[in-house]
């Protein structure tokens, strides 16, 4: 298999990770950092568990989930005829659940940090709850954000277990991760050497755009 296309999957499924990471992670960071509720710490830790279950656990969870007999799956499939499984959409939905967390925890902390009277001089002012999120918490947790997207992308880019298997590992349908390992099962480890390279080029990269993000935050 050439590099292009588990490179343009991989590209794909992790891009749409990441979108879905910010419209779901922001708010709930936003949420959890000022409000208190009841249940606010079962929340708090089921948002951060993914970081810390192996990927296979992760895996076999979505598929009790969204599989055939899954109660989402199953109704899915009545319904729409569709399903995730064996689909790149379910290498997305693998991929925004582990990366999920590396988005919430330094954007929760760039939420609570925000003093209160920025808020509250806006409320003052006439804005509501919306406006005050949109233009004072939002802009001033940017740096926190920023971080945190370049972090899930990297992780959503090197997603393996759990997408194994929920997409499965068909030979017209492989990310960079799955394609490296198709060569080590195969014995051709040369194969996957510009694979791994790409993934390493890419990972260094995030790695450096996230590091110049803290700077940028400290100073």
């Amino acid at each position: 298999m050439t590099l292009l296309a588990p490179m343009l999957l991989s590209l794909k499924v992790a891009l749409v990770a990441t979108m879905l990471v910010a419209l779901i992670g922001i708010p709930l960071a936003f949420l959890m950092a000022r409000r208190r509720f009841a249940g606010r710490n079962v929340l708090d830790a089921l948002l951060i568990v993914p970081l810390v279950l192996p990927p296979t656990v992760v895996g076999y969870l979505i598929l009790i989930v969204f599989g055939a007999h899954g109660l989402i799956g199953s109704t899915l499939r009545r319904v729409f005829g569709y399903s995730i499984v064996f689909s790149w959409h379910g290498a997305v939905v693998a991929s925004t659940i582990v990366a999920l967390p590396l988005l919430y925890l330094p954007a929760k902390a760039a939420f609570a940090n925000i003093e209160r009277e920025m808020e509250d001089l806006s409320r003052v002012m006439g804005a509501n709850g919306l406006q005050i999120f949109w233009h004072v918490s939002l802009p001033l947790a940017r740096r926190g954000i920023a971080s945190g997207l370049v972090l899930a992308f990297a992780r959503a880019l090197g997603e393996f277990g759990a997408t194994v298997m929920v997409m499965g590992d068909l030979p017209d349908r492989s990310t960079l991760p799955i394609s490296i390992y198709n060569d080590y099962i195969s014995g051709e480890l040369s194969h996957a050497a510009p694979a791994v390279i790409a993934l390493a080029a890419i990972s260094l990269a995030m790695v450096l755009l996230y590091n110049r993000t803290l700077t940028e935050r400290r100073a």
